[in-house]
């Protein structure tokens, strides 16, 4: 199975370097760590009533999902700018659009993962999914297009393309 443009994430190296570090500490320390409370826990007797033994093995499983949720990420990364012309919507940028043409009910957003802002902390935005029924449907659209989808509640919704901007 080929990976279309929205399996893939765009991410900036800093922002790449940052989620594989936290990969390999989960993998590593946060694992050692949570093994070690559970087996702790488990010394202490009756299981049914450890509230540590039930807390650790929670912990557990949020992590173990966090891991996948990382390694699943990483394999489709793509480490740079996204593809495409500079003004065409696409997976990694930064999108303006104005809701049934009017200036002044306008959106900017990030289509995309939130892992592709890194740790710029100051730049905050929405974030839209490429498989969403907006995102999936400008896609490939240039500033200044009028772009018709359907909204899950059935509705007929319509953009323009205001500004495509790369981060």
């Amino acid at each position: 199975m080929s990976e279309t443009a929205t399996d893939v994430v765009w991410l900036t190296q800093e922002a790449f370097d940052k989620l594989e570090a936290e990969l390999n500490e989960l993998k590593t320390v946060g694992r050692e760590d949570v093994s070690a409370r559970i087996a702790a826990a488990r010394e202490e007797g009756d299981l049914s009533e450890n509230g540590g033994y039930h807390a650790a093995r929670e912990e557990q499983g949020q992590m173990e999902g966090r891991i996948r949720q990382l390694e699943d990420l990483l394999r489709r990364a793509q480490v740079g700018e996204p593809e495409g012309a500079k003004d065409e919507v696409g997976p990694g940028k930064i999108i303006t659009v104005a809701y049934d043409g009017d200036e002044d009910d306008t959106d900017t957003f990030l289509l995309g993962s939130r892992e592709v802002l890194g740790t710029d902390d100051s730049v905050e935005y929405s974030v839209f999914s490429p498989q969403s029924p907006m995102g999936s449907a400008i896609i490939g659209a240039k500033v200044g297009d009028e772009v018709t989808y359907t909204a899950p509640n059935g509705k007929e919704l319509m953009v323009v393309i205001l500004k495509v901007e790369v981060l």
